[in-house]
């Protein structure tokens, strides 16, 4: 089955155009999105979102705060909060692409399996880990080659993707890591009120941080939230917060034509030359020339 979804990935890429990058269905299947690389992507800093990333063929590297995972072929990256970190495609080739697909998690499906499961997982004890690497096995192989086959049948997507989608769920909260998973489905556990505030910093990232008003939203007193924020993103919220400010400010840089100086206004900084030194530190290349670098590739590859 593995061949067969590799070749399927192929077949819809080239149908679209072909070429490396991030690619729309030729029919949109809510949820996913499927990738080509044909060489390895140095790493590229980015916010993951709630999904499941599958690598069909080649390897990937996840860097998180001080965490490092690797994953290859026939085995899936799960992240069950937002959080930004770095990614990076480690084996390609034009003999053998890289190939890849996304799934975005859906809570509130995840919390209506969990209701209909007769036992469901119980939650892991306090640690909480957001961020892990698992087989791709061949229940879970069967839902996603019979979600890209839904794009032979387009008026069968409104009736039948969320039915496999819920099998996804299923799977997932009955696999080998369903107790962690678990948690971004119960909204009075840890995970679920710690998501609740990093949405907070997330949406007003720009503005101060304030511990005590992140702990409250998070239900938890301020040296407790520390510790459960640094355990679920290997950062602190001030490291967070500046993840995201330089994440947006190349965003605005390379794909809205902002300068330097207004850039790092618009995402909170008060000193262009503090924004610079911060900007360099974390990428690599001063923000004039790495935006000029990144401009010169296909943005699709640029953040596979």
């Amino acid at each position: 089955m593995a061949e067969a979804l590799k070749d399927m990935v192929s077949r819809y890429i080239d149908a679209v155009g072909g070429g490396d990058g991030s690619f729309a269905m030729p029919v949109p299947v809510p949820g996913l999105a499927i990738s080509r690389v044909s060489q390895p992507v140095i790493p590229h800093h980015r916010i993951y979102r709630p999904t499941i990333c599958v690598v069909l063929q080649g390897a990937k590297r996840i860097l998180s705060g001080d965490r490092v995972l690797d994953y290859g072929e026939n085995q899936l990256l799960i992240v069950t909060v937002e959080l930004p970190a770095s990614g990076q495609i480690v084996e390609a080739s034009p003999e053998l692409p890289y190939l890849g697909l996304n799934i975005d998690f859906d809570p509130a499906l995840m919390r209506e399996v969990m209701d209909d499961l007769e036992n469901p997982p119980k939650p892991s004890g306090d640690g909480i880990a957001c961020v892990f690497v698992q087989d791709f096995d061949e229940a879970l192989q069967d839902c996603v080659r019979r979600l890209l086959n839904l794009m032979e049948t387009p008026k069968a997507i409104p009736v039948l993707a969320r039915s496999i989608m819920r099998e996804i769920c299923y799977w997932l909260l009955t696999g080998p890591n369903g107790r962690e998973i678990c948690k971004l489905a119960l909204p009075g556990s840890h995970a679920r009120r710690m998501s609740d505030a990093i949405y907070r910093l997330r949406d007003n990232f720009a503005e101060p941080v304030r511990i005590e008003e992140l702990a409250a939203v998070a239900r938890m007193s301020p040296s407790s939230f520390h510790q459960h924020f640094k355990t679920l993103t290997s950062m602190t919220p001030l490291q967070y917060q500046k993840h995201m400010r330089l994440l947006e400010a190349r965003r605005l840089m390379v794909t809205d034509g902002a300068n330097v100086a207004s850039a790092a206004y618009q995402v909170g900084y008060e000193s262009a030359s503090q924004f610079s030194r911060e900007y360099t530190r974390m990428f690599g290349t001063p923000p004039k020339r790495d935006v000029s670098e990144m401009r010169g590739l296909p943005m699709e590859t640029a953040a596979a």
